[in-house]
């Protein structure tokens, strides 16, 4: 017999991920979906309020899902959306999620696609796993350039 376990994690701050994983155990299950959520996990561009910058929608499957900026009526949001949100530490934000699904991993999904389209370029360069080594020359050789000036 084998254990599925999907997990969101986030800091509160801005970043957020989402994670499954299997195993014979369930602690195996968990930990691979934990090892999945942190390698994951990304930064979201947020106004000063905590909120987003603007309107964004995604569709995963069959759920689909529109997130809305809202000034001071708080999170107005449900289900697994909401639990992304909170994780995320957005606030200030209406979703309405148009799912033909009640599957909840679904819906988790489809969150974060929509949130991964706040993404911030500059936190998902830096932690790109796979860099091609021939920009990873250039690099070199521009901190090397660096150094001697």
């Amino acid at each position: 017999m084998t254990f599925a376990v999907a997990i969101a994690i986030g800091d509160k701050k801005g970043s957020v991920g989402l994670g499954t994983g299997k195993g014979g155990d369930t602690a195996i299950a968990i930990t691979k979906a934990l090892r999945q959520a942190k390698k994951n996990m990304f930064k979201i561009k947020t106004t000063k309020d905590m909120s987003i910058p603007h309107e964004v929608s995604a569709k995963f499957g069959s759920a689909k899902l529109t997130i809305m900026p809202n000034r001071g009526k708080g999170l107005v949001s449900g289900s697994t959306v909401r639990d992304m949100l909170v994780l995320s530490g957005i606030k200030n934000v209406t979703a309405k999620l148009h799912s033909g699904s009640k599957n909840k991993l679904n819906n988790a999904r489809v969150a974060y696609k929509a949130l991964y389209m706040l993404r911030e370029k500059t936190a998902v360069v830096k932690s790109a796993p796979f860099i091609p080594e021939v920009i990873k020359e250039e690099l070199k050789e521009a901190l090397v350039k660096e150094e001697v000036e």
